[in-house]
């Protein structure tokens, strides 16, 4: 179990194998990602600055967020696995991703957060 201060639940790191990846799809989004993170995905996946920007990212003001893909009813990141149905890219995910469910939102919607992520237990 995670915990983070300053949030009244906890995360079961666990849960994300049985959940079918509902952080990754549902409702268009962005998923930010700091040059310092495109740096090491591009390097990971072998792919030069241009052909890594024209497949995988979109520009969102001053930003650069991953593309999506339509998926069921809505959409998934760019980088999700429709079949397995986790992230293709787990190891290297932005911080955006890494820090889920502990965003500061949500201490404010729970309810909405209930429904996101099984993982979830109240403190």
């Amino acid at each position: 179990m995670i915990s983070k201060e300053g949030f009244s639940f906890s995360f079961d790191e666990k849960a994300c194998e049985k959940c079918g990846g509902k952080c990754c799809t549902g409702e268009s989004g962005n998923i930010f990602v700091s040059k310092e993170e495109l740096k090491i995905l591009r390097q990971y996946l072998g792919l030069d600055e241009q052909e890594f920007a024209l497949k995988f990212l979109k520009k969102v003001g001053f930003k650069m967020s991953f593309k999506e893909v339509k998926f069921e009813d809505g959409y998934a990141c760019i980088f999700f696995d429709q079949v397995k149905r986790n992230c293709k890219i787990y190891e290297y995910r932005p911080s955006q991703c890494r820090t889920f469910p502990f965003w500061k939102y949500y201490k404010n919607h729970k309810e909405e957060l209930e429904k996101e992520c099984i993982g979830i237990c109240y403190l």
